[in-house]
């Protein structure tokens, strides 16, 4: 329902194929289509002037799923199948392994499952560990497959929003926004992984092949790299990594990403319309700069579409950092992490973000198969996508009713590099230091204890 796709079970275990398909599939497509619906309905806010109406969501997301998502997905599903991505109802096949024993191989229609994960952001997979697993990721050309379907529709949808509003320009200054903190967060994460493990060399063991562990060899650190910060900076969550074996600085990139906002470029039409929350705050900080009333695209930026916009951000570190504190030091919470100290309260943070932020993944390292994670992660999902799309349509509507205003010479452009530096400081600053001191416990200590070498 929520576009997350936070799955505390095994899915080749769990589900059967009537649920994995009615049941998993089937949101994927309307979760995925109600995020493009919400998106149109704010890209018409500032198309329209002086409107009550914004759209009929129905027929949006009735559009969205027959005539963008469907259509995309069965072309996606019949390249899966071809790269080796299996398409059956058979539940399951017996092997004998090369020492002889007999090994049970789930099954399953999962090419036709993955193809709309992918490109719906929803994450979660057919297998329990995701794109780690040969029948989800058989390849490098799946694996690169499978990155272009997560980027291609929530990154179109930003240029939809250009084209609606009649700025192309806008469109090209947002989607820049979000690919320069994206291949930051990629070089990152590349970076972290490649350089190794100081208590490995202190242990004499050739730092050469850099931090393999917990990486399929088919792809080693620069694929996860790549994979590990679209798949946070998107809201997709199917990861072909462990996230809990990267270093602790590679680890905490995933984390930062999703903590931003999920805005890089986020989810299919979540991310857009989070994005727009974001310029609005970048045209009033700029406003106060030049001492002008903000305006974005025409539209004068007052003090209700900034309240109902600091309500939007706000959410999210009400829900990240409000569970985490109250599940760091209750029993129920601490049954969770396999791992004391720093790791351990990272992969409780980890999981509230990647719950409240929509987008799936896991650190691999917290039994969330318990009552009070299971209640308290899904409560953390309906915030973050409900609780965020209200003050965001409210906004909408606001903005319709308002008449549009000709740019003049005291109009700050939003569709140049001054803008799209102001925009990427607010997200930083907005998106990313409210979490600082709970990084700053978790990851980050990690990485200075490792430094000192000491282990967790």
């Amino acid at each position: 329902m929520t576009n997350t796709n936070w799955q505390s079970y095994g899915g080749e275990t769990t589900m059967s194929h009537l649920s994995q398909m009615l049941g998993l599939t089937v949101q994927n497509f309307v979760s995925a289509a109600s995020g493009i619906a919400i998106a149109v309905a704010v890209s018409r806010a500032f198309a329209r002037s002086g409107v009550d109406r914004i759209g009929n969501f129905w027929i949006d997301l009735t559009r969205a799923t027959l005539y963008v998502l469907l259509p995309l997905a069965i072309v996606v599903a019949l390249a899966f199948a071809a790269l080796g991505l299996p398409q059956t109802l058979t539940g399951s096949v017996s092997a004998t392994t090369l020492e002889g024993a007999n090994q049970t191989i789930a099954m399953g229609p999962m090419a036709s499952q993955e193809a709309i994960k992918q490109l719906g952001t929803n994450g979660g997979g057919f297998m329990n560990v995701n794109a780690a697993h040969p029948f989800e990721n058989p390849s490098a050309f799946s694996n690169y497959l499978a990155i272009f379907s997560m980027l291609s529709i929530s990154a179109t949808v930003v240029y939809t929003f250009g084209q609606i509003a009649g700025r192309r320009r806008q469109a090209w200054a947002l989607l820049s926004a979000m690919t320069i903190l994206l291949v930051i967060g990629i070089g990152a994460i590349y970076w972290a992984e490649t350089a190794g493990n100081p208590i490995h060399v202190a242990a004499g063991l050739d730092p050469a092949l850099g931090n393999m562990e917990g990486k399929e060899v088919r792809f080693g650190q620069a694929m996860t790299a790549l994979y590990a910060a679209v798949t946070t900076g998107l809201s997709n969550g199917g990861v072909n990594a462990m996230h809990s074996s990267l270093t602790p600085l590679g680890g905490l990139v995933p984390l930062f990403l999703i903590q931003l906002g999920e805005v890089l470029p986020g989810g299919v039409g979540s991310g857009l319309y989070g994005l727009v929350v974001f310029a609005i705050l970048t045209v009033f900080v700029a406003g106060l700069m030049v001492g002008r009333t903000p305006e974005f695209l025409g539209k004068k930026i007052e003090a209700r579409e900034m309240k109902l916009a600091m309500l939007a951000v706000l959410i999210l570190p009400l829900a990240i950092l409000g569970f985490s504190a109250v599940a760091a030091v209750i029993p129920a919470g601490l049954a969770g992490p396999t791992n004391a100290g720093p790791h351990g309260l990272t992969e409780i943070l980890y999981a509230y973000s990647s719950a409240a932020g929509n987008n799936g993944s896991a650190f691999a390292g917290l039994s969330a198969n318990s009552p009070w994670y299971n209640t308290t992660l899904g409560l953390a999902m309906l915030a973050g996508r409900f609780a965020y799309i209200v003050p965001v349509l409210a906004i909408a509507g606001s903005l319709a009713r308002k008449a549009k205003v000709p740019p003049s010479s005291g109009t700050f452009p939003t569709d140049g590099p001054l803008f799209v530096g102001l925009l990427v400081g607010i997200i930083l600053i907005l998106g990313g230091l409210q979490f600082f001191p709970a990084l700053a416990l978790g990851p980050i200590l990690e990485h200075v204890l490792m430094l000192a070498g000491q282990t967790f």
